[in-house]
């Protein structure tokens, strides 16, 4: 698929996720977002974060996956459009925030500076979080994709968390997992998925 294709996709994507959100309260919106052994009350983010103190890379504009993964319960392939047809997850254009954030939060001083990059027509340059070794391969879209097993049953979130961790709780992402050949090795015999070298390395 083409660059445009899947900016065409996103941005499609973005308005129906816009209009979807404006037509749903909220409050009725949210689903739980604990663990069963946790209440299973909806998940209301912190208003204030102090980044100082929290683990990952400082990041240009705060994006609070907590707010909107958690709270707000939007999919990750939202803003992640990519993820089901490349090896790449796919980060969004500023257009495709400015699609939510022309009216949502306005005030808000993350929103103004990405206002300013949309006004500048600048793209946002995000540093890299999950790190690998250059030489491996890590395809999202293979480990996404909907088919038979423990692993391929869980709902996108469930397996994005799988690598990613607690995605939803986190004001700022950091990388959860080593992400190292063992700590993969484990997943793919767990799940009966082939520990050949090629798999990963090529």
């Amino acid at each position: 698929m083409t660059r445009r294709a899947l900016a065409a996709v996103g941005t499609l994507t973005a308005l129906a996720a816009v209009v979807a959100f404006v037509t749903t309260r909220p409050e009725s919106a949210l689903r739980a977002q604990a663990d069963p052994a946790q209440d299973q009350a909806p998940y209301k983010a912190p208003v204030d974060v102090d980044t100082a103190g929290l683990p990952g890379p400082v990041q240009p504009i705060l994006y609070r996956h907590d707010v909107h993964a958690g709270e707000y319960q939007m999919d990750c392939r939202y803003c992640h459009f990519a993820v089901e047809v490349s090896s790449s997850a796919g980060l969004p254009t500023v257009s495709q925030c400015m699609g939510c954030h022309i009216i949502a939060g306005a005030a808000n001083p993350e929103v103004q500076k990405l206002r300013e990059y949309w006004n500048e027509r600048r793209p946002i340059e995000w540093a890299e979080i999950h790190v690998l070794s250059p030489f491996v391969r890590f395809p999202h879209s293979r480990h996404v994709q909907s088919e038979e097993g423990s692993f391929k049953d869980l709902e996108i979130v469930e397996k994005c968390e799988t690598c990613h961790g607690p995605i939803r709780r986190m004001p700022q992402v950091y990388q959860h997992a080593s992400l190292k050949m063992g700590w993969c090795i484990t997943c793919h015999e767990k799940e009966d998925v082939s520990t050949d070298c090629t798999v990963c390395h090529y």
